[in-house]
């Protein structure tokens, strides 16, 4: 008997689970109606897209099945690219400067500008409204504090998706996906991939997806290990600044060059290892 739970409990604690990550495609918008969307944000609360549309310097809202609502919901923004929100504001990057929407009133009420900022491309917000911001030109990220920016990290070459989780700050740059803490300490997680990072959302404790721009999508997690889940790029489908849906396991793709949103199902099975 003392041998048969020594087994069990052996199997037990050396079992793991392992997560296998798969993307089944379930839609993809008119590519009429979009003018080089490079970024899109799930909004829980209204349960709809925003889409950042470069080209025309507007905001688009869409649907969850890909329909676009409104192809102008505001604009006169200037090369806008990523977004957040909190409380009500929708912020947005422009070159040198954060856009500020007021969701309501569908209108931007300010501007931020950021002195020295070269190109402002990606934008989180952590749980108390504390915006960040890259510089993918200048090779920074900066925090914005009640309206007021200041240098958060500098020397990220390249620096583009941000994800605020917690007091950690993720981020890639051009070829590396790293975490910052709250002291602006950086650990790398995994370096060496291809030029052209772009997007990054969390899918489960310790996991994420991050975007090539080129049309790859990679499976990372916090271990540094990675795999490839999809390359497009043979059908000149890229993958910019991505946005993920928790309670639908959805994850939404925008594709610059073809002027679309594609959305897939993000499915996790999980395999016993011994």
């Amino acid at each position: 008997m003392r041998h048969i739970l020594f087994f069990m409990t052996f199997v037990l604690v050396t079992s793991t689970l392992s997560a296998q990550v798969s993307l089944v495609k379930i839609w993809q918008s008119d590519t009429v109606s979009l003018r080089n969307p490079e970024s899109v944000l799930y909004d829980s609360a209204s349960n709809l897209l925003y889409v950042s549309c470069t080209g025309s310097g507007s905001i688009a809202r869409m649907d969850l099945n890909g329909k676009v609502i409104e192809k102008d919901w505001v604009t006169g923004l200037n090369a806008n690219k990523g977004m957040g929100l909190f409380n009500g504001l929708l912020y947005t990057a422009e070159p040198s400067a954060v856009a500020v929407i007021d969701v309501d009133k569908h209108a931007i009420v300010k501007r931020i500008p950021i002195e020295g900022a070269r190109m402002l491309n990606d934008i989180t917000i952590d749980a108390k409204g504390v915006v960040y911001v890259s510089d993918t030109w200048g090779e920074k990220v900066y925090k914005i504090v009640h309206d007021h920016p200041t240098l958060y990290l500098d020397h990220m070459p390249g620096a583009n998706g941000l994800l605020a989780v917690n007091s950690d700050l993720y981020l890639v740059t051009s070829t590396s996906f790293l975490k910052a803490d709250d002291k602006g300490k950086v650990q790398h997680i995994a370096d060496g991939f291809e030029t052209g990072l772009d997007g990054i959302v969390m899918i489960s404790d310790h996991a994420f997806i991050i975007s090539n721009y080129r049309g790859i999508l990679w499976y990372v997690k916090t271990d540094g290990t990675r795999r490839l889940l999809l390359d497009t790029r043979a059908n000149r489908m890229m993958s910019n600044d991505i946005d993920y849906n928790p309670k639908t396991k959805t994850l939404y793709v925008p594709s610059f060059g073809t002027n679309c949103v594609l959305a897939y199902q993000v499915e996790q099975t999980y395999l016993r290892q011994h």
